[in-house]
């Protein structure tokens, strides 16, 4: 065989490869634009938005952990409006660009997606639904199955763009809460959002962040987001979209195998900014030397013995 099919289609979205870039990890795109062709990966998902720019947490706010990064930005970011004019038109009209959006409040999570909705470069929004809902006492959307259940079904009816939720693993059943995504009228999810831990200076004997607690992300939490893909997979019939420790063609590969449609490369990008496009290349080559002439064929395809979880 001398070509492979590399095309996915993730909750509608057509994508030339299943290798996305991960919310907050990659900026708005152009930073990358140096060193790495855009047009070499599926394509991106561009920090999350709000109605109105946003500030962070003050420093420190990013600390390295085993196997890890533990951070506490706050999802800063330019608002809706500057994106729209500024930051989208700057991308190459070849690469397809999904926006994620937060807010604290459900009717503002409508409105960004209703402005979102109106522009032709957007092929999909991503719901970041890890936020915390100031009106449930602070609570994050995705703990809470009432909430993210109303959450989806707003956002829904503002936007025909496809529409995946990014659920968080900070829950006991996250299969309930995709089974509640599915029912509000969502695309497809993306699995997983950080992980909410802390960590501690001993030297000065106090947090290491500013904010307390932050979200892990990176290698040390793939064998978790693998876990919640597999769960989901079974649970619903929504496309998935993989999260969680990616840094090589091999970690997207158990994604794929375990449900995923496509990936997300999030963390690693911070260590080498080109990452992306060589786990594109990895899958093709993978599939290459197997014989797989869809790359599509590849998720769900995990063998298992007959009595496993899922089967």
């Amino acid at each position: 065989m001398s070509a492979v099919d590399t095309r996915v289609n993730l909750a509608g979205i057509e994508l030339r490869n299943p290798v996305l870039t991960a919310s907050g990890t990659f900026g708005y795109g152009t930073e990358f634009a140096a060193f790495l062709d855009l047009r070499e990966i599926g394509g991106l998902v561009a920090k999350s938005l709000t109605l109105k720019p946003r500030f962070g947490n003050p420093p420190p706010r990013i600390s390295e952990t085993a196997s890890g990064m533990l951070n506490a930005i706050s999802l800063e970011n330019v608002g809706v409006e500057s994106f729209l004019s500024e930051k989208l038109p700057a991308l190459p009209d070849e690469v397809t660009v999904l926006a994620s959006i937060f807010e604290t409040d459900i009717g503002r999570y409508a409105e960004v997606a209703r402005r979102l909705g109106e522009s032709s470069r957007i092929a999909g929004l991503e719901l970041n639904a890890s936020c915390p809902h100031v009106q449930s006492g602070g609570i994050e959307f995705g703990q809470d199955p009432g909430a993210l259940g109303e959450l989806v079904s707003r956002v829904r009816a503002a936007v025909r763009l496809p529409l995946l939720v990014k659920l968080s693993p900070n829950v006991t059943d996250i299969a309930e809460m995709a089974r509640v995504c599915e029912a509000e009228g969502a695309d497809g999810v993306s699995l997983i959002n950080a992980v909410q831990a802390m960590d501690v200076d001993v030297e000065r004997g106090r947090p290491v962040l500013s904010n307390v607690l932050g979200g892990l992300s990176g290698p040390a939490i793939l064998p978790i987001a693998l876990r919640m893909v597999w769960q989901v997979y079974h649970a619903v019939s929504l496309p998935i979209c993989g999260i969680g420790g990616i840094a090589t063609a091999e970690d997207a590969l158990k994604f794929m195998l375990c449900g995923a449609t496509a990936v997300q490369v999030g963390t690693a990008n911070y260590l080498d900014p080109s990452v992306s496009g060589r786990v594109a290349a990895g899958i093709r080559s993978y599939a290459l030397e197997r014989g797989v002439a869809r790359v599509a064929d590849l998720v769900g395809s995990l063998e298992v013995p007959s009595g496993a979880p899922g089967r």
